[in-house]
């Protein structure tokens, strides 16, 4: 159960801080924002703040941003019954199409034809009477109920995603990637402080009958370099022991403000099943904020490059075991749940640098689809036709979905089955 919350959790905020790049760069260039919703399926809880519906909905496995865009029209069939509820102006402001048994108080009407987009105005039938016909004007912010009792806004044509500049829907979709990137620096971070800080060159301690002792290293001592290769890091001096394969050492260090050279030979020890070579120090931490702060950069950093790498080596020898869906990020979750509040921070803060760059990858489907799209037009000096990006869309979608699929089913196996 606590790994299912942590999952929960962990995706949730993953999911929330992407969306939310999507939705505060959109109503900041002006595109209308017509639901924010986390989770997917049927909706559990819904809040209108004008002008966005902001939805919760049963399956806590993703969300979305529904912007203003023209293959979302409010579209109204002809015959369809609606309840119109108008305001003094006699304009429409809320339009109830949910066919619900409770409909909102209002006007019924038989619809002949209704435009949402451009005239807004909806023509038909007040009360069934066939015999008077009338056209009603609709409120540019008008609201419209669905099938699924959503109450969203209605999306005119100066709204939509589509009419925003080639500027503005770059930054809207890049937006989504790039706040996830931004967490997780955030993250690591905060992360950094609550772990000890991290290690330096300086010795803390020294076990007793080690190789170090022996050789008369001292509390307190700093070590410069080793044979010859200065050591800048305490990475750096543990990589160069255990790569002696317990051949002699010279190791410069300052004591007391001087510099002597020692000889050390390395002591073999057993790892697990792994033999590491060791002198028997423990280095001195920097517990500064400074130090600290320098750390979790560097982490965010070098992370940030590793995954890019990741992703580079994915399209050089593909392998669906070098992907993992929600499956596998919910069995790693469980691991790391038992390790404690500092990993779980880590994770997050991977996982969601990782979110963001795989999200960037040029392929339809992702954000890194439309950005590509969005170049296309910026080269051409012209939109690309909405039946052409639909189909591309299309397309994408269903060879991204076939990926999940088989991501999903190969996270069983590995995970649940091997």
């Amino acid at each position: 159960m606590k790994g299912i919350l942590i999952f929960l959790v962990v995706f949730g905020i993953l999911v929330f801080v992407h969306e939310f790049g999507h939705f505060i760069v959109a109503k900041k260039s002006g595109i209308l924002v017509r639901e924010f919703s986390i989770g997917m399926g049927p909706k559990l809880l819904q809040i209108r703040r004008n002008p966005t519906t902001y939805t919760i909905r049963w399956l806590p496995l993703g969300g979305y941003v529904r912007l203003a865009s023209g293959d979302e029209e409010s579209q109204i069939d002809p015959g369809t019954t609606v309840i119109l509820q108008l305001n003094q102006q006699n304009e429409v402001v809320r339009i109830d199409a949910s066919e619900s048994e409770m409909p909102i108080e209002g006007i019924p009407v038989q619809v002949i034809a209704a435009d949402l987009v451009d005239s807004l105005t909806i023509t038909g039938y007040e009360n069934g009477d066939e015999t008077k016909k009338i056209t009603y004007r609709v409120n540019h912010d008008a609201t419209i109920i669905g099938k699924d009792k959503t109450e969203l806004i209605i999306a005119p044509r100066d709204t939509q995603f589509q009419n925003a500049n080639i500027w503005q829907k770059l930054a809207t979709n890049l937006a989504g990637p790039l706040m996830n990137i931004i967490l997780g620096f955030v993250v690591f971070l905060l992360w950094t402080y609550t772990v000890p800080g991290p290690a330096t060159t300086t010795i803390a301690k020294v076990e007793p009958g080690s190789p170090a002792q022996t050789a008369q290293i001292k509390p307190g001592d700093r070590l410069v370099a080793i044979n010859g290769h200065k050591t800048d890091s305490f990475l750096a001096v543990s990589t160069q022991i255990d790569q002696s394969k317990g051949k002699i050492l010279k190791i410069k260090v300052e004591q007391d403000k001087q510099q002597r050279t020692l000889s050390v030979k390395p002591q073999a020890k057993m790892a697990g099943e792994e033999i590491v070579y060791q002198i028997g120090i423990q280095a001195k931490t920097d517990e500064s904020v400074a130090g600290k702060f320098k750390r979790g950069w560097d982490t965010a950093v070098s992370t940030t490059g590793m995954i890019f790498s990741a992703v580079g080596g994915l399209f050089r020898h593909f392998s669906l075991n070098k992907l993992s869906g929600p499956v596998g990020i919910y069995s790693e979750t469980s691991q790391v749940s038992q390790m404690g509040f500092s990993y779980i921070l880590a994770f997050l803060a991977m996982i969601s640098i990782n979110l963001g760059i795989v999200n960037l990858i040029p392929i339809p489907g992702l954000d890194g689809g439309k950005l590509l799209l969005n170049l296309i037009q910026l080269v051409r000096g012209k939109p690309i036709s909405q039946n052409h990006e639909a189909i591309v869309e299309l397309v994408g979608f269903g060879l991204l979905l076939i990926l999940i699929i088989a991501v999903t089913g190969n996270d069983i196996y590995r995970y649940f089955i091997k």
